[in-house]
């Protein structure tokens, strides 16, 4: 197999603010509540070597990715997202900046690339967005591009509604939001075949607490 087929029809996500049109706040209200630094965590997390491939699934408007080029310019880069809106964001800060990333819609489920095909997949707060269904193949495609090797490390949200925090009181109003309890999601990732899966950190936040986890193909 040398990849995954892209999705016949339009398949429904959550934008990264919950509403198309409130993708204008987003990079505001990220810089305001801190995301960038669990982004730099992440990232020293993920042990990236020179010369890798490196796949974001559901960049958004590319932050990621793109701290990730400004302390290194010898990777293969690329982003993907289901949002045209924030991925045409992405594009125009990469053009801007001059740093090569590369965006594509694409779903976390259905990833356009082939079989064992990058070093690190990095996600950054943005399991929480997909329902059951799609998890479970998310974390099979996952699995799929992946080289021998080749690992996968995650920042999301963690707790459940009862929590204190903004992302708590979101929650309440949407459960899709509240996320995988840690022991939840790493049994996910066994389930996908993974292995060497385990927490790498936690910590606290005005938006709420969020676990990194780490795993190896």
């Amino acid at each position: 197999m040398t990849g995954h087929a892209h999705p016949t029809h339009e398949l429904p996500y959550l934008p990264a603010m919950g509403r198309r049109w409130l993708l204008p706040l987003y990079d505001p209200f990220t810089r305001l509540f801190g995301v960038g630094r669990l982004h730099e965590q992440l990232l020293d997390r993920a042990e990236i070597q020179p010369g890798q491939a490196i796949l974001e699934i559901g960049c958004g408007t590319g932050n990621l990715l793109l701290a990730l080029a400004r302390r290194r310019l010898d990777l293969s880069l690329i982003g993907i997202d289901p949002d045209p809106d924030a991925l045409r964001r992405a594009r125009r800060k990469a053009g801007r900046a001059r740093l090569p990333v590369r965006f594509e819609r694409g779903y976390a489920g259905a990833l356009p690339l082939p079989d064992a095909s990058v070093d690190r997949v990095l996600s950054s707060l943005m399991l929480h967005h997909l329902d059951e269904e799609e998890k479970t193949r998310a974390m099979a495609e996952i699995r799929r591009v992946l080289r021998p090797g080749g690992q996968l490390h995650i920042v999301d949200l963690a707790g459940s509604p009862d929590d204190r925090g903004l992302h708590a009181r979101l929650a309440r109003r949407n459960p899709r939001r509240a996320g995988d309890l840690p022991d939840q999601l790493l049994s996910r990732l066994r389930d996908a075949g993974l292995t060497d899966v385990g927490e790498n950190g936690r910590g606290d936040s005005h938006f709420g607490g969020y676990v990194f986890y780490r795993a190896q193909c």
